[in-house]
């Protein structure tokens, strides 16, 4: 038995690596760069974009949203993103390309669940400020981090390493979700605060 439990233990991998002690960091193509390089900003960035996304979606889970679906489907997207950013093209082989190229068809889904949204909203005509409960004010702060997002993948887009169907489908998640977030708001009666310039 206790034999038995040792080699279990023996196969069960360890989180952590110890390969990142010195602060350098792995991209997919075996490329060692520093933690503070551009890539890995992006991909960081990136990962706190799903976790904003997932924690604001317990949030509509909460309040019975019809729309949780897309935001756990725009997570596993999100790892396709951070697949392709882990991938600059400047080390990596056509086989890496290959695994990991970024389709332009998760940009028109985007666009096509932000045009179903809209036609259920009241037309935008002052700046509004993030708010109208829970699972809204968490989407502002999910659509906060998703610009962020695309600011830091913008250095690689520039220089040809990361595919821009990746900074195209993070303006258009931005979009996305200061949309679902006001359309989150309208369903569950909660208003949302008009920004008034202080007097």
């Amino acid at each position: 038995q206790y034999a038995s439990t040792s080699e279990e233990n023996r196969r069960i991998p360890k989180i952590y690596t110890k390969t990142g002690d010195k602060g350098f960091s792995s991209t997919f193509t075996g490329e060692r760069r520093p933690k503070e390089d551009h890539i890995f900003e992006a991909l960081g960035t990136t990962d706190e974009l799903s976790s904003t996304i997932g924690l604001a979606r317990e949030f509509c889970i909460d309040s019975g949203h019809s729309f949780t679906d897309q935001l756990e489907k725009i997570q596993c997207i999100l790892q396709d993103v951070g697949s392709n950013i882990a991938t600059p093209r400047s080390s990596a082989r056509d086989s890496h390309i290959k695994k990991t190229m970024f389709s332009s068809q998760a940009v028109m889904e985007l666009e096509r669940w932000i045009d179903s949204f809209t036609e259920e909203l009241p037309p935008l005509t002052n700046f509004i400020l993030p708010s109208g409960g829970k699972s809204s004010a968490a989407l502002h702060v999910a659509r906060a981090v998703c610009r962020r997002a695309e600011r830091s993948v913008a250095p690689a887009v520039r220089s040809g390493e990361t595919d821009p169907e990746v900074a195209k489908y993070l303006n258009r998640l931005s979009d996305y979700l200061f949309t679902v977030a006001r359309y989150a708001a309208v369903k569950e009666g909660k208003g949302e605060t008009i920004y008034k310039r202080p007097e």
